[in-house]
């Protein structure tokens, strides 16, 4: 009797225990089946979905998706492709250190990439958009303009001096035959061509404007020092100016400022010598030295003679 009573319930639940097996296993199964489902998306499909979220200016999300492939592509066919995708959505959507970063590890990982030209010019593109105003450190402004001259050294203008001499071509063709259909059609395809600024273009004018930068930089320095009467350090960086960026508009302030130094010190020699660089310099300008000039002379006159 015992027996029975016990053996029922057991026999009762027997199917019911396979039953709930059966529904776990197949629930777990058809978990890993959609797992594997997951992890086998074709990675193109995935990358294509992120150009495509870059297309419609959703960096965010495109970058939330680039970032885990920049590692899942290494050493693959797409590697490059997702780094250049990926710093570009950086630097559209203004992170300019990140895009940087990308950008360069781009030319270090995969050279020889088709994507190197314009990461080479994007690079430095990103370090110019971060340099700061001339007040503050110009670290980054450093670095642009060497990356800038880095892509004019790899990739030598030559378009843009064919589309210059073009539009020179066409404009003295027109001063002849003014009416010339053709001629008026050619030039002004080539002045829009000229006038869409081609990265090699680009860099040499961003390069003197970068220039300008750091001179003001250096000229600002040392109008502070004058304000502490630190003169020693102003001429410092007179000297800087006018030894690094002579092609800038802060040489001249930078003799002018060095040659007040020089008389504050009393440096009368070395006054004189830096008016008369000066004068070679600024024939026109004379003028502006003309007082310095009278007063170095007095005294250098003065203390030669307290010498003998």
């Amino acid at each position: 009797m015992f027996q029975s009573v016990i053996k029922k319930p057991v026999l009762s639940f027997v199917p019911g225990l396979i039953c709930l097996v059966l529904l776990l296993s197949s629930c777990g199964s058809s978990k890993s089946a959609s797992s594997r489902t997951a992890e086998v998306i074709p990675v193109e499909k995935r990358y294509k979905d992120a150009t495509d979220l870059i297309s419609r200016r959703k960096y965010d999300k495109a970058i939330l998706r680039l970032e885990p492939m920049m590692f899942s592509t290494r050493a693959t066919d797409l590697e490059d492709d997702v780094l250049h995708s990926l710093a570009e959505a950086y630097f559209l959507s203004r992170q300019y250190l990140l895009s940087a970063d990308i950008y360069r590890r781009l030319l270090q990982q995969t050279p020889d990439s088709p994507y190197s030209k314009d990461a080479q010019y994007q690079l430095a593109r990103s370090y110019e958009k971060m340099s700061p105003m001339h007040e503050l450190d110009q670290e980054y402004t450093f670095k642009a303009i060497n990356e800038f001259q880095t892509y004019l050294d790899q990739y030598p203008a030559q378009e843009s001096e064919q589309l210059a001499s073009d539009v020179d071509t066409y404009r003295e063709l027109l001063k002849v035959n003014p009416n010339n259909v053709a001629y008026k059609a050619k030039y002004a395809s080539a002045m829009a061509d000229l006038s869409r600024q081609s990265p090699s273009s680009y860099c040499t004018a961003a390069i003197p404007v970068l220039r300008e930068k750091l001179g003001h930089n250096r000229i600002a320095i040392a109008q502070q020092y004058v304000k502490l009467k630190k003169y020693r350090s102003a001429v410092i960086f007179y000297d800087q100016v006018i030894a690094l960026y002579p092609d800038t508009k802060w040489l001249e302030p930078a003799w002018l400022g060095k040659i007040d130094m020089d008389i504050k010190r009393h440096k009368w020699f070395e006054a004189r010598q830096a008016i008369e660089q000066f004068q070679q310099l600024y024939p026109d300008k004379s003028k502006k030295v003309e007082v310095a000039y009278k007063k170095v002379m007095d005294n250098f006159s003065n203390s030669r003679q307290t010498k003998k």
